[in-house]
């Protein structure tokens, strides 16, 4: 019997299968990460964005963007271990923000067991560089630094840039204080970083990590830049941000052109969570601390000229979890065996098989966000979910039952209690592809559908809670 293949298919597997015979007989691609702070979905223009974005714009005009594209948790430190693990950041012990205390060490960090993408492309020959917020560990303490983690040079900040983005006080660089600073902090970030680019080694591949400290408050930006808006104060200080921002990645981009590093570098471009802004969320429910879309959802943008056809859009769903295993792909290097990597490789969609599509689920547990510290919009009061379960246009928001619900903003040893013994109450059930902005719970219509993705998604939450540290206070 004469099999035919479809000719859209036959062209797509060819495209594939050329793709990455190119791929193997190049050179292994430098790799540049952008990662902004706390700006939301809709902050830049490419995603219709208030803001002067015309840098950003244009990357996503020379590469793939990617409209359902999400963080690995709604606030900063889970959010970056998911980037550099490929893990949900639960499972690696990490369950919310880093706080920085003035006495004592909080005990909560991404362990030294973990396997960053730094330590995997390090160990294949690249050279390594982090610049900026760092966030899953504390800088100049015993837990692990950013050298332990894979990178051979490390400038930056634990958390925020004090006292504001202007003339930040509080950097590091390869574990030594710098000193009071001039200037705007994207633009300290990137002086550093294009510093780095021009005395790094031409013979040996790159990974270069930019965390940006924009636009998580306390902001300042250039005065020039908020006097091009009219929104109002806090609004304009907020907007002038964003393109002071985007200003510096501009810089960087140029920087790597004149390098001549344009075609053979990876450059993703994304924000580490939602923004506190309602408006800058495009109309998504929710804000960052928020396991709803407005928290989770962010720009996402992938340049890589010499393989990535330019003005593409991808409605793909993908999570930062992803990132290491698709990069360990696109540099030719195995991914660890010996743990759970929660992330899926996704480079067939880079070159053109628009037919990928994710074969499991994703799961969010930020159990933090139901003590009602970040209700401040939407009107929202009393408990919020505590996790999300996406499996392919499906949501499943769950909330958390317990006796001793968390009453701080930051993470307290009672806690460890409640992620052990906490059970899940009730949930919410949207569908993605036509109601993105969660208006219409479905879980009384679907209850069946409830029923088996509740399931499915309490597994991996046992799972993860089985394998996640439990961390104990000095003194305990």
């Amino acid at each position: 019997m004469e099999v035919r293949v479809p000719l859209m298919r036959l062209f797509l597997t060819t495209l594939v299968l050329s793709s990455t015979v190119l791929l193997l007989n190049a050179e292994r691609p430098n790799i540049v990460i952008m990662l902004a702070d706390d700006a939301g979905y809709s902050d830049f223009g490419c995603y219709g964005g208030e803001a002067e974005t015309p840098n950003i714009d244009q990357l996503a005009a020379e590469g793939l963007k990617l409209t359902d594209f999400h963080a690995a948790a709604p606030n900063c430190s889970p959010s970056r271990t998911g980037l550099l693990t490929g893990r949900y950041p639960s499972r690696v012990g990490v369950y919310s923000y880093i706080p920085e205390q003035r006495e004592g060490l909080h005990p909560m960090h991404m362990p030294s067991s973990e396997v960053t993408l730094a330590e995997l492309l390090k160990e294949s020959g690249y050279q390594t560089a982090h610049a900026g917020k760092w966030h899953v560990s504390v800088l100049r303490s015993t837990q692990p630094q950013p050298s332990d983690q894979g990178f051979d040079y490390s400038f930056g900040t634990t958390n925020n840039a004090i006292p504001s983005h202007l003339n930040p006080v509080n950097f590091v660089r390869n574990g030594e204080p710098v000193g009071d600073l001039e200037g705007y902090a994207c633009q300290i970030v990137v002086d550093d970083a294009i510093r780095w680019l021009n005395q790094k080694d031409e013979a040996d591949p790159f990974f270069l990590y930019v965390a940006f400290h924009e636009p998580h408050e306390k902001i300042a930006s250039p005065p020039e830049m908020v006097a091009q808006y009219s929104e109002g104060k806090e609004r304009n200080e907020y907007l002038a941000n964003i393109q002071n921002l985007d200003d510096a990645a501009g810089r960087l981009l140029e920087r790597l052109d004149e390098l001549g590093h344009r075609e053979d570098t990876i450059v993703l471009f994304a924000s580490d969570n939602g923004s506190l802004h309602d408006a800058s969320n495009g109309g998504l429910r929710g804000q960052k601390s928020m396991l709803y879309e407005g928290g989770i959802r962010e720009p996402g943008i992938i340049r890589w000229p010499a393989m990535i056809e330019a003005g593409r859009t991808s409605d793909a769903t993908l999570n930062f979890v992803d990132i290491l295993p698709t990069f360990c792909s696109l540099a030719g290097v195995a991914s660890p065996k010996d743990r759970t990597l929660d992330g899926l490789d996704f480079s067939p969609l880079l070159f053109g098989n628009e037919n990928w599509e994710r074969d499991q689920p994703l799961f969010w547990y930020f159990y933090r966000s139901i003590a009602g510290f970040s209700q401040r919009a939407q009107g929202m009061t009393g408990k919020m979910p505590a996790g999300a379960f996406r499996k392919d246009d499906w949501l499943l928001i769950g909330y958390l039952e317990h006796p001793n619900m968390p009453s701080s903003h930051a993470m307290v040893s009672s806690d460890m209690d409640f992620i052990r013994e906490s059970t899940w109450e009730k949930f919410e059930l949207y569908n993605l592809r036509i109601d993105r902005a969660q208006k219409k719970n479905l879980s009384n219509v679907k209850r069946a559908l409830v029923k088996r993705l509740s399931k499915e998604m309490a597994a991996i939450h046992a799972n993860m809670v089985e394998e996640g540290p439990l961390w104990k206070w000095e003194g305990e």
